[in-house]
């Protein structure tokens, strides 16, 4: 153990970095119409709120790991890369209803990625920078060549049709990263925690347990103190970025592209003014079309704006995720 532990140290140094990004939406577009059929509410009332004016969702064969795999491969194929280089697939997620086998391991089987390890992440809507985090030091510490970190949900799935604080908000897809070797630094070091002091401020009220004992107890929904999730937000998302900025030894001069956590359009724009962006910086808004699709949010946006040509290959990018725990992580990123 020790000559083996003398070797991982004392081999050169090498770094991380993203090689390819992908994204994968369900064909179905729901509008703000549709969702107020069912809750007390206008399409005016919602867009002025959180800025959403559609969402997708998924159909029953548009699972979590198959929107997962269908984005990794556009992931891997940006990155020059087959499923057989994977050595690794983290996924994020917090809407996949099964517990074996894990959805990674599902993922990895209809990507074909044999062989590889595969694990599932849960922080919520800050899984997918969680889980850059972690691809970054397996690849940094060669305990993993080329690592899928995939965010995929089916939101609709866990939140309540008829929930007017939560029935607008989400959506489902899946957004990939490949992370693999890199000759200097590409991924920064992730400024992360968690707010206890707001650990129920979005949960999952009852356990699915209840249901083997009382079929009739209703679906354990999600659910969101919406007004004080939004007062945190506004206060802390702009100052965790800047703990990243500071971390990553740049300022907000560097940076090329904001991909915060697709939440709300107003915590978006309170993060920008917070940190002072010059409008050079490209913000991500996608939120819009797709509504908050939690741990995916952040690779559907960060490949939607590499897709219109609005990040340039080595720019520097700033992300930040935020969710149930009160979790969050940000880090800066070099642009694929």
């Amino acid at each position: 153990m020790t000559s083996m532990i003398t070797e991982i140290e004392s081999s050169p140094s090498r770094y991380a970095r993203l090689l390819g990004v992908g994204s994968y939406r369900p064909g179905r577009v729901v509008g703000n119409e549709e969702i107020c059929r069912f809750i007390d509410s206008d399409s005016a009332w919602i867009e002025a709120r959180s800025g959403i004016m559609t969402r997708h969702f998924a159909e029953p064969g548009e699972t979590v790991p198959v929107m997962a795999a269908r984005a990794a491969e556009k992931a891997l194929s940006a990155a020059g890369l087959t499923p057989a280089d994977v050595s690794c697939v983290t996924l994020c997620t917090m809407s996949y209803l099964h517990q074996a086998p894990p959805a990674a391991a599902a993922c990895a089987a209809e990507l074909g990625a044999r062989g590889a390890a595969a694990f599932d992440l849960g922080a919520a809507c800050a899984g997918f920078s969680h889980g850059l985090a972690v691809a970054g030091s397996l690849v940094a510490s060669r305990q993993a060549e080329y690592v899928l970190v995939v965010g995929a949900e089916r939101m609709s799935d866990i939140v309540d049709p008829y929930d007017r604080s939560t029935a607008f908000i989400f959506g489902d897809g899946a957004g990939a990263a490949v992370v693999g070797p890199a000759d200097e630094p590409g991924i920064g070091r992730a400024v992360w925690g968690t707010d206890t002091d707001h650990l129920r401020a979005i949960e999952q009220s009852r356990s699915f347990a209840e249901l083997r004992e009382d079929r009739l107890v209703r679906w354990p929904f999600l659910e969101m103190a919406g007004q004080e999730v939004f007062r945190w937000a506004i206060g802390a998302v702009g100052e965790v970025c800047e703990r990243a900025l500071r971390a990553a030894g740049v300022t907000v001069h560097d940076i090329e592209a904001f991909i915060p956590h697709q939440a709300n359009v107003r915590i978006i724009d309170a993060a920008v003014k917070a940190m002072g962006l010059p409008a050079s910086v490209e913000v991500a808004r996608t939120v819009r079309d797709d509504g908050n699709v939690s741990g995916a949010s952040i690779p559907l946006a960060l490949d939607t704006l590499i897709a219109a040509g609005r990040i340039r290959p080595g720019a520097l990018v700033l992300t930040a995720g935020f969710g149930s725990g009160l979790s969050y992580s940000a880090q800066v990123l070099v642009a694929p």
